[in-house]
């Protein structure tokens, strides 16, 4: 357990921070390698550009590099965290929109668990943490109050 800025952090953080890391990296990898591999699992028609895709695997990999890092200290780190909950939140919106407007077919859907839902309530709570850590550092302590009146 490390501590940051005034509480300790606890140790789930950095483990989801881990988990999501090494998901990040290999579901990313898996796309840059094989683009196909997620349209022919899900009936879709493979992109003309494969390379378009394999830029999304790449930005996926580097969300597990952030994740990684993030996981040494997630409270100081938590706008890496914020970025990747936003994605997480509007990745799955993309998802409904699409189907909503026939775009996306709803196979496409199964990987919302896995990329997107499981990570809602580990990467909140965190942020929430972190956001009271901070609140916590920015009142003055007790202690520094009775410090600086006796001097």
């Amino acid at each position: 357990m490390t501590t940051s800025l005034t509480a300790p952090t606890p140790r789930w953080m950095a483990r989801w921070l881990i988990a999501a890391g090494i998901y990040n990296l290999l579901w990313g990898a898996l796309t840059v390698l094989y683009p196909g591999w997620l349209f022919d699992m899900t009936g879709m028609e493979r992109p003309n550009y494969p390379f378009i895709w394999q830029c999304v695997g790449m930005i996926v990999g580097v969300y597990g590099i952030g994740y990684l890092a993030a996981s040494r200290d997630p409270i100081t780190h938590w706008p890496i965290v914020l970025v990747g909950f936003l994605g997480k939140i509007f990745g799955p919106l993309g998802y409904v929109m699409g189907v909503a407007k026939g775009e996306v077919p709803l196979a496409f859907g199964w990987t919302l668990p896995t990329n997107d839902l499981i990570w809602w309530v580990p990467f909140g709570l965190l942020l929430y943490h972190a956001w009271k850590a901070h609140q916590r550092s920015t009142h003055q302590s007790p202690t520094r109050d009775v410090l600086r009146s006796t001097t």
